[in-house]
C-alpha cells in the first residue's frame, strides 16, 4: 500500500466517521421536535430572542447550501465528470430554487422568523455541505454513474417528482397568504386534498431519491434528517389546522396519505 492510498482510506474513514455520528444526532433532534415547535410561521411565539423577515431568514439560511457546493465543484473541477456534473445541476436546481427564489416570492406580510433559527439552519445547511463535499473529493475519481443501474433510475425520478411536489405545494401556500396578508386559510387543491404538508412530503422524496441516486452515506444521511426534522413539523402544522379550522378536511392526513 502507498502512502497516497493509505491516507485516502484514512480521510474516507474519518469522514465515514462523522457522517454516523451526524446521522445519529438526527434522532435526538426528531425527539425534541416532537414536543416543541420550531419557532417559524404559525408557531414563532416572539420569544427565541431577535427577529428578522422571513425573506432575509431563508436566504441567510439556505444559501450555503449554494455557495459551498459552488466552492466544492470549482475545486475538484467537477466538469470533468458526467457524474459530478449531473449531482451538482440537481442539488443547486433544488437551492438557488430555495434560497434564492422561493424567499423572495413570499408575502411581505410573512411572520418573521428568529434569528437564531436562521443560524441554527445555516450550521445544519454548512455541515450537510461539508459532508457532501467532503465525499465528492475523497471520492471524486470513483464517482460514477451507471444509467440503466435500478437505484439511480429511481433515485432520479423520486428526486424530480419530489421537487415538483415541494414547488406546487409552496406555490399554493404563498398564494394563499397573498390572498389573505392578515392571517392564515386551510390549504386546497393538489396534494393538499390528501395531507395537510405536500411541501414536506415532496422535499422528503426528493433527498430519499437523492440517497438513492448517489448511492452514497451522506445522501442516506441528509435524507434521514430530512425526515426527522420535517415529520414532526408536519405533524404540529397539521394538529394547528385541525384546532383553528373546524372544518378541516377530517381524512386528510399530516405527510402520508391514509396513515399519518
Amino acid at each position: 500500500m502507498t502512502i497516497e492510498t493509505a491516507n485516502a482510506a484514512a480521510d474516507s474513514g474519518l469522514l465515514s466517521t462523522l457522517t454516523w455520528v451526524w446521522l445519529i444526532t438526527a434522532l435526538p433532534t426528531a425527539f425534541c421536535l416532537w414536543f416543541i415547535n420550531a419557532p417559524y410561521g404559525r408557531h414563532n411565539t416572539g420569544n427565541w430572542g431577535p427577529q428578522v423577515r422571513a425573506r432575509l431568514g431563508w436566504f441567510l439560511m439556505e444559501s450555503p447550501s449554494v455557495v459551498i457546493p459552488l466552492g466544492v465543484f470549482i475545486y475538484v473541477r467537477g466538469w470533468e465528470s458526467t457524474a459530478i456534473t449531473v449531482f451538482f445541476l440537481l442539488w443547486q436546481a433544488h437551492y438557488i430554487h430555495r434560497a434564492w427564489v422561493y424567499p423572495f416570492r413570499l408575502a411581505r406580510t410573512s411572520s418573521p422568523m428568529p434569528l437564531a433559527l436562521a443560524c441554527f439552519g445555516g450550521i445544519f445547511n454548512t455541515i450537510n455541505c461539508c459532508l457532501h463535499g467532503a465525499w465528492v473529493i475523497a471520492f471524486r475519481d470513483s464517482i460514477d454513474l451507471d444509467w440503466t443501474a435500478p437505484h439511480f433510475l429511481c433515485g432520479i425520478i423520486l428526486f424530480i417528482i419530489g421537487m415538483g411536489v415541494n414547488i406546487d405545494a409552496c406555490t399554493r401556500l404563498i398564494g394563499l397568504k397573498k390572498e389573505k396578508l392578515d392571517g392564515y386559510s386551510a390549504p386546497q387543491g393538489g396534494l393538499f386534498r390528501w395531507v395537510s404538508c405536500p411541501n414536506y412530503l415532496g422535499e422528503i422524496i426528493e433527498w430519499f431519491g437523492w440517497a438513492l441516486l448517489t448511492w452514497s452515506l451522506p445522501g442516506l444521511t441528509f435524507a434521514i434528517w430530512t425526515l426527522a426534522n420535517l415529520g414532526p413539523r408536519a405533524r404540529a402544522h397539521h394538529r394547528w389546522y385541525r384546532e383553528q379550522f373546524p372544518d378541516y378536511p377530517a381524512k386528510r392526513k399530516a405527510l402520508l396519505p391514509g396513515l399519518f
